[in-house]
This record gives C-alpha cells, structure tokens and sequence, in this order.
C-alpha cells in the first residue's frame, strides 16, 4: 500500500490529469458541453506530464487540445442552422468527402509530427508519437463537430497509445487510455442510439 501511495506522490501531476480526463471523456459521452473545460484542464495538465516524459509530440498536442477546447465549446453552443436540435449542434454522419481530407490531414501530419520529432529532438517514439497525435488532432476536430465515428478513430488511437505508455512505464496514463477504449465503445453506441432519436 506504502508503494502504491508513494507512486501517487511522485505522479500526482499525471495522476491528476488522468481524473480530469476520465470525467472530459464521461461528459463527451453524454454529449455534455462542460467537457470542454474539463479538456482544457486535462490540456495543461498533460503538457507538463508529456514534457518530463519526453513525449515532445504529446506535449505540443495539448496546445491544439487547449485551443480546440474553445472552438468545440463555441460549437456545441451556439446556434446552428441546418444541422438543429433545439438550436444544438447534432450528432452527424461522416461524409465521404470529410473523411477523404481527414484522411489526407492526418497522412500529413502524422509524416510531419514524425520527421519533426526524429530529426529535431530525442524522442523515444518519434514515429508512434507522431501518430498519436495526429491522430488526436483529427478526432478531437470530429469531436468539436459532433461527428459520430470520432468514437471510431479514439478507438484505434487509445489502443495504441495503451501499448506505447505502458512501454514507457507510463501507467495512469496507461490505465486512462484503456477506460479511453472502453468509454469510446460505450460513446459510440450511445450517440448513435441519440441519433436514430432525432
């Protein structure tokens, strides 16, 4: 127990940020707009826990994560024309067109982040970094937009962010991004169940 405790102590930070995060993903699943603040919060946190850990890619994504958090916070609140539920933002299907550039965006930026990282620093993971974050970067933008099969992209990026943390003895992190999976199956059902109501 005194072992358990003194690693809490000296992981406080990622510990903290994992809380946050837990309750982010729960209010996403409930579509409850109070999630963006909770990212903002994860964001900062999480800066500071993939900086001592240099995960340089993870680091710089909770800059976009902060400053996605406002655009998805304006999203899911103000009015929308054409895509109404009460005035809200709905859940939405993926168009093929959509998801071809979102593709493309992330072949590039996935390239970008990992090049970045392997020539200009000492990242352990340059390559699995890189498509972490961007694969991040798109479905936190699907997130903001309340496209339903960001729940699809979560999935596949949390599963591989489990295998790439717990090599590098990351283990809140670790265990936060299998609740990750398990919420995003949970999130997909749930908003696809929300959209056969509307």
């Amino acid at each position: 127990m005194k072992e358990a405790l003194d690693w809490i102590q000296l992981n406080r930070i990622e510990v903290a940020a994992a809380a946050v995060s837990i309750t982010y993903v729960i209010l996403s699943v409930r579509q409850i707009k109070w999630l963006w603040w909770f990212g903002l919060a994860s964001a900062i946190l999480y800066a500071i826990v993939y900086l001592n850990a240099g995960f340089y890619a993870g680091m710089g994504l909770q800059f976009y994560y902060a400053a996605i958090s406002f655009y998805g916070w304006w999203q899911w609140t103000r009015k929308h024309q054409g895509n109404e539920s009460h005035g809200q933002l709905k859940v939405s299907h993926l168009r093929l067109k959509t998801g071809l550039i979102l593709l493309l965006t992330f072949a590039i930026l996935w390239s970008a982040i990992s090049l970045t990282l392997f020539y200009g620093t000492d990242s352990k993971v340059p390559v699995w970094d890189g498509l972490i974050s961007a694969g991040g970067i798109v479905a936190t933008w699907m997130l903001a937009r309340k496209i339903l099969q960001h729940w699809l992209v979560w999935i596949l990026i949390d599963a591989i962010s489990i295998a790439v943390y717990a090599w590098q003895e990351m283990y809140a992190t670790t265990v936060l991004f299998f609740i990750y999976v398990c919420t995003a199956i949970i999130g997909y059902s749930q908003w696809k169940k929300s959209m056969q109501k509307e």
